[in-house]
């Protein structure tokens, strides 16, 4: 299935998304029913699905192995399980260099889950001979490691959706003995699919070229009129294609009760964007802001929302509000460039030039090697009246840059300029909505409940507490995991988080390294490497992100640290240079 446009790099999708009733966003379906409760005693981790493999000879069927993971991935949200969505999955695996095509070892799946935080991974097989289809699939126990007897149901592959589900709820039934969710009452919760809608479906997600990609989303949701999954796929198809009309209609079809809504409205706004409707694009993401904020358990903020709804805002002319909201994202996500940058370009606008350069300079510093905001930097240097400082800056650009290498930009009275120049996210990271969304289980039980003492449930909680501003309860709760658990590689990683936003540098590189102790991670040797970068200490961060991309090959991040590394050191070498 083609890498979603909205994806975070932890999506999971949650049933239980439900019960926000999101009623302040304006222009959507009315209030869905009321979500099903998860099932009394279940323990309530967090699945990871994989694709199922094909053990038969069957080419036609192979859209079956993805079809299958995203078929589980439905049928344990409808019954009230968290679970991690196949686009969640597909960008872990990017990190370790694996195409979303290879057969994974078990040993790959439950290093994945460990670096998600999963509590358990599914996974299986199918075989398919003349008219009859074996489903097999088996749970993996991630801590303690454990694995589960494998499971299987035949039957026709008329009746897949009835096997699949059957062999779902013998799988819950198995691995909670407690779970009390009858075949009947589980079956009740799941949503009716025609096969060959599915399959359509199925087949559109796999589909390489966009028109095939269209025709067999449009079959889906002409077979399924009632199903949101084809509506928001096709939203996505569109969006893609830059068609942001025809994608409005189809994410307008998404109803508030969807995994996909909040993703849906967020694509709307930013649809609106660039239809130049700001208004309406301020309503859709002012909305969706006040929503979560007020419907998380964290109470985060979400950055990129932040950063477009200060966009939508600043066309209308509101820009203490926009500077506002840039402000706040730009605090909630310090290694993002974006919002420093779109902050200069409002202080521009408002032709408050000292201000344009602090901010563009520290958008250097998030990306040094953007020519962009090192252009920008010597422009507003010279607008408030600091040629000197702008001299220096233009000449350390050209060494690291070329003589040539800065691009010409000239505001405009108008600022039509600066509005060109404005960065929208058009990519929605959701880490913030990861786990703990408000759901039908009350706050008391929740706290009450044994996953929630857990060392995974206390690094949950203080990856919220830490989004959400709070340290010293994410602290906390990341020092309660490692009482449980020492080893616990979340949990030095969290905490080490924390100490480099306050300023403990040679703190959180020791947690970090207590990190890699316990589980070595392409994305912790990355943390690790820009620390030391930030220490002036460029062999140890290069030794650092080689041996994340010996871990992950194709990690973008690492793959952009390495050669901003190498640019440093070629800068260096040219006559005049500095260090790096």
């Amino acid at each position: 299935m083609g890498r979603p446009l909205f994806s975070a790099r932890y999506l999971i999708v949650f049933s239980s998304i439900i019960a926000l009733g999101i009623a302040s966003v304006s222009g959507q379906q009315p209030a869905p029913p009321k979500p099903a409760a998860p099932a009394a005693g279940s323990q309530q981790g967090i699945y990871l699905v994989f694709p199922f493999e094909n053990a038969g000879v069957a080419p036609r069927l192979e859209w079956l192995g993805e079809g299958l993971e995203e078929l589980t991935i439905q049928r344990l949200s409808a019954a009230g399980e968290q679970v991690y969505s196949h686009a969640g999955r597909l960008v872990e695996l990017e990190r370790y260099g694996l195409p979303h095509t290879s057969k994974f070892s078990r040993a790959t799946m439950l290093h994945v889950a460990e670096d998600l935080d999963a509590d358990f991974v599914i996974y299986g097989r199918f075989m398919a001979k003349g008219t009859s289809l074996t489903i097999e699939s088996r749970i993996l126990r991630v801590n303690p490691t454990a694995l589960m007897p494998a499971l299987r149901e035949t039957g026709t592959l008329d009746s897949l959706m009835d096997l699949h589900t059957r062999l779902v709820w013998r799988m819950l039934s198995a691995n909670e003995r407690k779970y009390r969710l009858n075949l009947a009452e589980f079956t009740k919760r799941q949503r009716p699919l025609r096969l060959d809608a599915f399959e359509h479906y199925t087949r559109g997600l796999l589909a390489n070229e966009d028109d095939l990609r269209l025709r067999e989303l449009h079959e889906a949701a002409r077979l399924e009129p009632d199903w949101p999954d084809p509506d928001f796929a096709l939203g996505e198809a569109y969006y893609s294609r830059r068609d942001y009309n025809s994608a409005l209609a189809w994410f307008f079809k998404v109803p508030k009760s969807h995994d996909r809504y909040v993703e849906a409205v967020f694509a709307s706004g930013v649809c609106r964007l660039f239809l130049n409707q700001p208004d309406h694009a301020e309503e859709d993401l002012a909305g969706l802001q006040d929503v979560l904020r007020n419907n998380l358990v964290s109470g985060a903020d979400v950055p990129e929302i932040l950063n477009d709804l200060a966009i939508a805002r600043a066309r209308q002319g509101k820009t203490a509000a926009a500077l506002a909201d840039l402000r706040r994202a730009a605090d909630v996500d310090p290694d993002e460039g974006d919002y420093p940058f779109n902050l200069g370009l409002l202080a521009l606008q408002v032709n408050d030039a000292a201000v344009a350069a602090e901010s563009f300079r520290e958008a250097a510093g998030r990306e040094p090697d953007n020519p962009e905001d090192r252009a920008l930097l010597i422009l507003s240097l010279e607008k408030a009246g600091k040629k000197p400082e702008a001299d220096q800056e233009r000449e350390a650009a050209n060494e690291a840059f070329g003589p040539k290498g800065l691009p010409t930009i000239r505001l405009d009275a108008k600022n039509e300029t600066a509005a060109r120049l404005i960065r929208v996210k058009t990519q929605l990271d959701v880490t913030a909505l990861r786990t703990e969304v408000v759901s039908p289980v009350s706050p008391a039980s929740a706290a009450g409940s044994s996953s929630g003492d857990t060392p995974a449930g206390h690094v949950r909680r203080g990856r919220q507490e830490l989004s959400a501003g709070r340290a010293d309860s994410a602290e906390k709760e990341f020092r309660a995991a490692l009482a449980a658990d020492p080893a616990s590689a979340a949990a030095h990683r969290g905490l080490a988080e924390i100490d480099r936003h306050q300023g403990k540098i040679d703190d959180a590189v020791k947690e970090l390294q207590a990190s890699l102790q316990s589980r070595d991670s392409a994305v912790v040797r990355t943390m690790l490497a820009k620390i030391y970068l930030e220490q002036k200490k460029p062999d140890l961060a290069r030794a650092e992100v080689e041996r994340a991309l010996k871990l992950a090959p194709n990690y973008a991040e690492a793959k952009q640290l390495l050669e901003h590394l190498q640019n440093s050191k070629r800068s260096a070498k040219k006559p005049g240079g500095g260090a790096p």
